[in-house]
């Protein structure tokens, strides 16, 4: 067995016994009634929970495709166990309820089926899950702070080399046009954004810096002799989007924001976060949720 499925079958093992161990002490869906038995029930209720918490695992790896994994950064480990906890709370409350109806309520009637005995069992065991999951966060918290370093660290390292290449392209180019050659493929080293008005930005292509969305206009940041320039244009971001698509690396990185990868000075992230640190300007462009893996998918492969 993997060192991995040991550590998830440990943590699932812990988790369970622990809401196990708290409705053993509280008591609740009449399990006083019970008396020595109630310890037959408790039982019961672990191989449920311990079981429920397998399928919601088999579920996560091989439905929904999100695999236990520490390789692919805290923001990824966050969504997993949010998606763990939406999947299982209700689940265990579910069987749960139906445990409570066709076993339990042999001695109290007031444990069948029904829609109030289900939100009272999932209310119980979210309020446990939650509890258990600030555990195993602080629990956990030095790993994924370290794993969360390391990604940074690579990523940084991956913008630096994609900046580098782009660099020897860029001089290349510019070898060959000064030797009257200019290949078919090659995308202008110039470009004019335009708004829904007259009003127009000329500008080099490796200068631009980001481009913020501000109400019903843009703003373009550029660097024009070595100072950072910005105009408005009236027009969307999207529509900005649209222009720059042929050059993979300006990214959306925000609903505001998008973002030259060619000029961004370093990478810092916090926990479940990232932040974007612009050359020449020193703004940190942050980079929501949606668009992180975007973003990450760009600087590997640019």
């Amino acid at each position: 067995m993997s060192q991995d499925k040991k550590e998830i079958i440990g943590v699932r093992t812990i988790s369970t016994a622990f809401i196990v161990f708290a409705l053993t002490i509280f008591k609740p869906f009449g399990l006083a009634a019970w008396q020595w038995q109630m310890y037959v029930h408790v039982l019961a209720f672990f191989l449920i929970g311990f079981s429920c918490c397998l399928i919601t695992e088999g579920t996560l790896k091989y439905i929904v495709k999100k695999p236990r994994s520490t390789k692919r950064g805290v923001s990824y480990i966050i969504r997993r166990n949010l998606w763990f906890q939406i999947l299982n709370t209700p689940l265990v409350a579910l069987i749960l309820s139906l445990y409570r109806h066709f076993v339990l309520n042999e001695r109290v009637e007031g444990n069948q089926l029904s829609w109030g005995n289900f939100l009272e069992t999932l209310l119980i065991i979210g309020f446990c899950s939650f509890a258990i999951g600030m555990f195993w966060r602080f629990k956990f918290r030095s790993r994924y702070l370290m794993a969360e370093l390391e990604e940074t660290r690579l990523l940084n390292e991956q913008l630096q080399k994609m900046q580098q290449e782009q660099s020897k392209e860029e001089e290349a180019l510019e070898e060959k046009a000064e030797q009257g050659e200019t290949p078919a493929a090659a995308l202008p080293a110039t470009i004019t954004l335009t708004g829904t008005t007259n009003e127009t930005v000329t500008l080099a292509i490796a200068h631009l810096l980001y481009i913020e969305t501000v109400g019903n206009y843009v703003k373009v940041y550029y660097l024009r002799d070595g100072q950072v320039r910005n105009d408005m244009l009236r027009a969307t971001s999207k529509q900005m989007e649209i222009d720059l698509q042929d050059y993979p690396m300006i990214v959306r990185c925000h609903r505001a924001f998008l973002v030259n990868l060619g000029q961004v000075e370093q990478i810092v992230s916090k926990t479940g976060s990232m932040q974007l640190v612009i050359k020449h300007s020193h703004e940190a462009i942050p980079v929501s949720r949606s668009n992180m893996a975007q973003v990450k998918e760009a600087i590997k492969e640019v």
